[in-house]
This record gives C-alpha cells, sequence and structure tokens, in this order.
C-alpha cells in the first residue's frame, strides 16, 4: 500500500503535535526528546515526498490565487 504525500503531511502534523501536549504535559525527557528527533526525521521524509509527488496542474502563476478564482479575472 503506497502512503500518499498528504498523509504523510498529516501523521507529521500528529506526530509533532504530540511533542508539544508530551513537554505542556512534563512528560520525562527522553519521551519528549526522542519523539521530537522521530518528528523531524519524519518531517524530512514528508517534505521529500511532497517534492517528488506525481502532481500535475494546468495552473500556472499567472493564475495567482484559486480561493476566490473571480477576483483575478
Amino acid at each position: 500500500m503506497r502512503i500518499s504525500a498528504m498523509t504523510w503531511l498529516a501523521i507529521t502534523t500528529l506526530l509533532l503535535l504530540t511533542v508539544v501536549i508530551f513537554s505542556t504535559m512534563n512528560l520525562a525527557f527522553g519521551w519528549v526528546f526522542y519523539t521530537s528527533c522521530i518528528g523531524q526525521a519524519v518531517l524530512v521524509y514528508t517534505v521529500y515526498k511532497v517534492l517528488k509527488d506525481d502532481y500535475h496542474t494546468n495552473k500556472t502563476f499567472k493564475d495567482f490565487y484559486e480561493d476566490r478564482p473571480d477576483l483575478g479575472k
């Protein structure tokens, strides 16, 4: 099973939010440290997956921002 780049992004976000929760709860330093190290490694891998993702679009920079496409025309 192939995990998509967006799924990796969700996993990374949840993992790094876990680091914040662990540090707020004053968990042992080892848990926070190793979770943050794993989170940083997963973040690097996620960036790689997003950049190498097979995604194609017909949009260009001339199309600008697509949240409100009616404003650009």
